[in-house]
């Protein structure tokens, strides 16, 4: 069987410039107990490695309601976070590391200019998803978040209002132009600003060619993450035969019975050392 692996899988520049970051840190030098809001990247492979540094994850809740001195050092996720925590890291003396991949940035510093000229916010994403909820933050909160057609369609707002459409960095990039298009139609003064990311653009518009060109197409990714959900989607909208795993211990030798070609790509989080035991296993079949 041949196999193809796409040239864009695994980590993205911002999940590398994260993951490095905290990879990389000196824990003798910084100021302890090392806490992650979270998960650095929705893999559990890197998780794990980051784990056995000494980094204790830890959700919102818990953070929010530490007193000063129970936590050294917080480590804001790839994802990004709203601008409470960093007030709440200030008021209580402790130290950030913030790792938010600067694309996720710039859309948070768009929501927040936006709303000050007096716009109302549309987000484009996942309703519950870290980078999502962050964006909506910084933006003064309140953003209608459009996450399906189902959204799209039972979305009212004031007509005579102006508008900023803005979408998280790793969305379906076909859909928030139809988002788009429709918002236009609706409303008189709508300004669309695309925010998917370069990485996001390149993985999506590649796997719609490997679901065209391939018997088979194999996303790896972990079920939380959205980019990887994202490549899955639009693959199997194309190729019936695609297929998503989180590791190669998910992979079924029937999947690729009577198969002579299959193409393999990866989400933005998944890191190197997953896809090649996948491809290894898939050499095995």
């Amino acid at each position: 069987m041949k196999i193809h692996l796409s040239q864009f899988a695994g980590f993205c520049g911002g999940v590398r410039r994260a993951y490095d970051m905290v990879a990389g840190l000196d824990m003798a030098a910084a100021r302890q107990p090392v806490f992650i809001l979270g998960s650095l990247v929705h893999n559990d492979a890197v998780n794990e490695r980051i784990e056995k540094k000494g980094i204790s994850r830890i959700d919102r809740e818990t953070f929010f309601a530490a007193s000063a001195g129970e936590i050294g050092t917080i480590i804001i996720t790839a994802h990004g976070s709203g601008p409470d925590v960093y007030a709440a890291a200030k008021e209580k003396n402790i130290d950030i590391i913030d790792t938010t991949c600067p694309k996720v940035l710039k859309v948070q510093r768009l929501a927040r200019a936006y709303k000050k000229r007096g716009y109302a916010i549309i987000l484009v994403g996942d309703r519950d998803h870290k980078e999502t909820r962050g964006i909506d933050e910084w933006g003064g909160g309140g953003a209608a978040i459009i996450s399906n057609d189902d959204d799209l369609k039972n979305i009212h707002l004031d007509r005579s209002g102006k508008i900023a459409v803005l979408a998280q960095t790793t969305q379906n990039e076909d859909f928030f132009r139809r988002v788009g298009e429709y918002l236009k139609k609706k409303y008189s003064d709508v300004k669309v600003l695309p925010t998917t990311c370069g990485a996001t653009h390149e993985r999506q518009e590649e796997v719609k060619r490997l679901a065209n060109e391939f018997e088979t197409v194999l996303v790896i990714g972990s079920p939380e993450s959205a980019n990887s959900n994202r490549l899955y989607e639009i693959a199997k909208e194309i190729n019936a035969k695609t297929y998503f795993i989180e590791n190669a211990d998910q992979l079924e030798d029937v999947w690729f019975k009577g198969v002579k070609s299959a193409a393999v790509t990866a989400g933005a989080s998944t890191p190197e050392w997953v896809i090649e035991d996948v491809i290894n296993h898939l050499r095995l079949i």
